[in-house]
């Protein structure tokens, strides 16, 4: 055969590609084949190289109390090979735990926290839930919170026996678990817990202060979190209903085969996989005992995710697994939990909507903000955050899920109208400093004059007093590309009077957190006759107003917005022309100024202050006392001498609670002029 040298095979060096998308084999590392024969042969690869006593997990997991005792734990997992005869294994108790700082004081989080687990709804008779301690079937929350008032952290728990429904009552069960945890810890444990049965899975969450009994910090060893909780967890339950049996496991196994999330059966897979990168699972071949006694249930949950896209059989009884297959069935779990949550709102306010017209809110996307009415609030996600979610009934017609902070969702109340959208950007320190500057010279910020207050009136660790006014420059450089502020060729810089409001909004504008506005904290219902300008009023006058589709909260806003214009007409607020629908100019101003009046009126009877009416050009000092929550919106109250005020309340004023503030009132609004004497802050 003649030699073509244009055809010479030549290697082409890189990284290997795989020759189907989304199958990628993976090259072993030696560790790993090493840990995967460790596990086929029953043992534990976590204990490979550590001595006794030592970390088996993690970072610090070694050090506090329960370290010593978790140690002499067995590490035999339900998977194990018996001894010999039909497996018998302990009973399943979930966990999930969380150490939560505190950061000392009231700590509003753990209150909001404490009194969400106590909701409605979520015992067997559907009644509002009760506490218990220790040694009380009614706990103090309020005084449980109180004592910790100064600890640096809390322990919160989420216990979740497998078989909790034969179990009954989980009061007895919980107190056993704590008993056997402060043997276990040294220490007598202050804790507060509460049983819901909402869910498939009845469940308790426990609380746990960080304090010893002889008053020093608490520290847990991690491991005895991770693993020492759920194993003496499954020794209860183990020993109030027995232990499984074979014919017990393999039932609740085979209820797995069809779950969308990832399941036990999916963890054996992935251990079952060869050097090829393959799940081998023929009749004969190499295989863990685990692999041989339930290879039928792992072909069965094999053809689920080739059904789903996350497995494919190259070869009889040879399967490749997709790179992404945990982490989608993690996903796939997560959104149906949501789902379920969301159904679950809908029905108990006895609404019906179709489930393709579900949305889950992760982030900002570019769609337009969401406006709909509060269906659904509670806890997020395992519910040991201070995270709420809620499931809002949409005026597009369709069901949103969004979660909020505990501050932002606080206030919110089943029924309110809210707008999920881009979160508020919080104000800047760094901005509040140039804003004082610019009032006392005449809307004019100089840095050198920023640089001389700076080193007369503050102390800056490093000293470092050029580089401080510095970043407050480069700060309106990013505000001048916007077009907020102007440099002068002098190089100071021309700020506007509403220089704080705009800088704000500019970095609401940039956000990429997700964010819930109140728009009203009452219902539609009782929006039609308030005496106060409500949400149904703001929509009346918008440019451009929320579209309303024709089903749901779309079309109960669309009738709320018909009666509404009936009350307005008889009120002189509105009335019909040829040209439609016309509003009064004053309608809205009108409308606050008669729910302050009469919610002034009504303080003032409580105090007794006298209540003087805020006018415009008005100039206000006093004391700022406490806000006061209207429809019209939130008011601060002010206190001089023996009278009060109410007046606009914005963010940046509640730092000042419980001392002398001033303004201008301007039409509705109000401008604060608060510590503009005193020099620039430190903060940025």
């Amino acid at each position: 055969m003649a030699r073509d040298d244009d055809k010479r095979f030549e290697p082409r060096l890189g990284r290997p590609r795989a020759r189907s998308g989304g199958y990628r084999r993976k090259p072993v590392s030696f560790l790993q084949r090493m840990t995967r024969e460790v596990t086929r042969a029953g043992g534990d690869p976590r204990r490979i190289g550590l001595a006794k006593g030592t970390s088996r997990t993690g970072r610090f997991n070694a050090r506090g109390r329960g370290a010593r005792i978790v140690a002499t734990f067995p590490r035999q997992s339900g998977w194990s090979r018996p001894e010999g005869g039909m497996r018998f294994r302990a009973r399943r108790v979930i966990v999930k735990a969380r150490v939560v700082k505190l950061h000392g004081g009231k700590s509003q989080a753990a209150y909001a926290h404490l009194r969400y687990l106590q909701r409605d709804g979520v015992t067997l008779d559907g009644e509002g839930c009760r506490l218990y301690s220790a040694n009380l079937d009614r706990a103090d929350g309020a005084a449980f919170l109180g004592r910790g008032q100064d600890d640096r952290h809390q322990f919160r728990l989420i216990v979740a026996p497998e078989d909790g429904t034969e179990l009954g009552d989980l009061r007895d069960f919980t107190r056993q678990l704590m008993e056997q945890m402060e043997r276990d810890l040294d220490t007598q444990l202050d804790w507060v817990a509460v049983d819901h049965h909402n869910t498939g899975h009845p469940h308790s969450h426990v609380v746990i202060r960080g304090m010893t009994d002889d008053g020093k910090i608490l520290n847990i060893a991690g491991d005895y979190i991770a693993h020492g909780i759920r194993h003496r967890a499954s020794e209860i339950a183990t020993l109030e209903l027995g232990p499984q049996s074979e014919w017990e496991v393999r039932q609740k196994l085979g209820r797995e085969v069809e779950q969308d999330r990832f399941t036990r059966l999916d963890r054996a897979i992935l251990q079952e996989v060869n050097d090829q990168g393959l799940v081998d699972l023929r009749i004969g071949a190499e295989q863990s005992y685990l692999g041989r006694a339930n290879r039928a249930l792992l072909i069965s949950r094999l053809k689920r995710l080739e059904r789903m896209g996350l497995a494919r059989e190259e070869a009889p009884a040879r399967w490749s697994l997709s790179g992404r297959l945990e982490k989608t069935l993690r996903e796939l779990g997560e959104r149906g939990d949501i789902i379920k949550t969301m159904h679950r709102a809908m029905t108990g306010q006895g609404l019906a909507r179709d489930s393709q017209g579900y949305v889950i809110h992760r982030g900002v996307d570019r769609q337009p903000p969401t406006v709909g009415r509060v269906a659904g609030k509670g806890l997020a996600s395992d519910e040991l955050t201070g995270r709420l979610h809620l499931v809002i009934d949409g005026a597009d017609g369709r069901v949103h899920y969004a979660e909020a902070s505990e501050a932002a969702g606080d206030e919110i109340a089943v029924g309110s109208i809210v707008q999920i959208g881009r979160a508020e950007a919080p104000a800047r320190p760094a901005d509040r400093n140039i804003a004082e500057l610019a009032h006392d010279n005449g809307g004019l910020y100089e840095p050198a004059m920023h640089l001389l207050a700076a080193r007369d009136s503050m102390r800056l660790p490093d000293g470092n007093y050029e580089g401080y006014v510095q970043a407050h420059v480069r700060r309106l450089e990013a505000l001048r590309r916007a077009g907020i502020v102007e440099r002068l060729d002098d190089g100071n810089w021309c700020i506007p009077q509403d220089f704080e409001d705009r800088a704000r909004d500019y970095d609401t504008g940039r956000s990429k957190q997700l964010g819930v506005q109140v728009l009203s904290l009452i219902d539609l219902d009782a929006q039609v006759t308030a005496n106060a300008a409500t949400w149904l009023d703001r929509e009346l006058v918008a440019d451009a107003p929320v579209p309303l589709r024709g089903s749901g909260f779309g079309r109960e806003a669309s009738d709320a917005l018909a009666r509404r214009r009936q009350w307005l007409i008889a009120q002189g607020l509105a009335g019909e022309t040829d040209a439609g629908f016309v509003t009064r100019r004053d309608m809205l101003a009108t409308l606050a100024r008669r729910e302050v009046e009469e919610t002034g009126k009504k303080l003032a009877q409580q105090q007794g202050l006298n209540f003087r009416m805020a006018e415009s050009g008005d100039r206000i000092s006093g004391t700022y006392r406490q806000s006061v929550q209207l429809v019209s919106g939130k008011y601060a109250l002010v206190e001089r001498s023996k009278e009060f005020t109410l007046v606009p309340w914005r963010p940046v004023i509640e730092k000042t609670l419980g001392r002398q503030v001033s303004g201008f009132v301007r039409g509705s609004g109000i401008s604060w002029e608060l510590g503009r004497k005193r020099g620039p802050g430190i903060g940025m």
